[in-house]
């Protein structure tokens, strides 16, 4: 998972643990999960062009869930942050090993994608409150 898709997910993860109408500045947001504010920016703009989250301006703005944690699944996230698909290693075409090597890439892609359209911000608010963050999901 790189670096963004990481933020990303923690971003949301906070807005979904503190749910509320009211937004949450990307300052506390920044403060919550120990992300860089600058960069936590970017994210969040990324993240409310892919319908993920809300923005309001001004003095008592930031940002709320656009969905239900339900509704948000990991792979939504990832997804929004990092495109369609996840960055493969680029090799030139004819290569030792090339070939067989992104048969073996694209299967890690798509089982990492499954993996993770299984898992809602809702499900990651559930482990986080219980104390269980490494329970495995349904």
């Amino acid at each position: 998972m790189s670096t963004r898709g990481d933020y990303a997910a923690r971003a949301l993860l906070s807005l979904a643990l503190h749910g509320s109408d009211q937004p949450t500045s990307v300052k506390e947001i920044a403060e919550r999960t120990n992300l860089p504010q600058p960069y936590l920016e970017q994210i969040l703009l990324t993240a409310k062009g892919a319908g993920l989250v809300r923005s309001k301006r001004g003095v008592g703005g930031g940002y709320v869930l656009a969905r239900a944690p339900e509704e948000i699944t990991l792979a939504d996230i990832v997804g929004a942050v990092e495109g369609p698909s996840l960055p493969l290693a680029e090799h030139p075409d004819h290569c030792e090993g090339h070939c067989v090597l992104q048969e073996v890439w694209a299967c890690v892609e798509e089982e990492t994608r499954r993996q993770l359209e299984k898992v809602t911000l809702a499900d990651l608010v559930q482990r986080t409150l219980i104390g269980h963050p490494d329970a495995p999901t349904a």
